[in-house]
């Protein structure tokens, strides 16, 4: 293959990836044509896209958008998978997967340009997701708030149920109504 093929060849790689620094590698040269078809069917209509690539034209193009460290899983056939709402919804659905098919094999990824090994992926899908993690932190951050809110109006809400209870007793009356005085 010529150089000029390989750059363009590497060119449309980062292309494709398009500054995308969250991505899983697997391998799917063993998974048979109508299951694979089925698979980038679903993955497709969920926003995951799949890409098979040359292992060295593709160590290349990751590096110049800033991933290197894939070495180990860019051995063999290899198929990039990004996309999606997160790294953590990727994983997910590539162990979700690779549950399913027998024959697809988790051979590593990258979060945020940084690898990791086929097992930091499946440990990835078993965490909480982007927006469950907004939730959380949201959640963390509204609390002091709310704790503080309870204890200010805690007090006051007593003091005002004390005050209607005054009131309405001075609209009954401050006597007993069989003769006596109230005590």
């Amino acid at each position: 293959m010529s150089k000029v093929i390989k750059e363009m060849m590497i060119n449309q790689i980062g292309i494709r990836l398009d500054g995308c620094r969250d991505l899983v590698i697997l391998d799917t040269s063993k998974v048979d044509a109508i299951t694979d078809n089925n698979f980038r069917a679903e993955l497709s209509a969920k926003g995951i896209r799949l890409m098979n690539v040359k292992n060295t034209l593709a160590r290349l193009a990751l590096k110049e958008i800033g991933i290197d460290s894939l070495d180990d899983a860019l051995a063999g056939p290899s198929t990039i998978a990004w996309g999606g709402e997160d790294i953590v919804g990727l994983s997910r659905e590539m162990a979700s997967w690779a549950k399913k098919i027998d024959a697809l094999q988790i051979k590593g990824g990258a979060v945020d340009g940084q690898g990791v090994d086929s097992k930091g992926v499946v440990d990835i899908s078993k965490g909480p997701s982007r927006l469950d993690l907004i939730g959380q932190i949201s959640g963390l951050m509204l609390s002091p708030g709310r704790k503080l809110a309870g204890a200010m109006l805690g007090p006051g809400g007593k003091l005002a149920a004390q005050l209607k209870t005054i009131v309405d007793g001075d609209n009954s009356g401050s006597t007993n109504e069989e003769g006596g005085d109230a005590a």
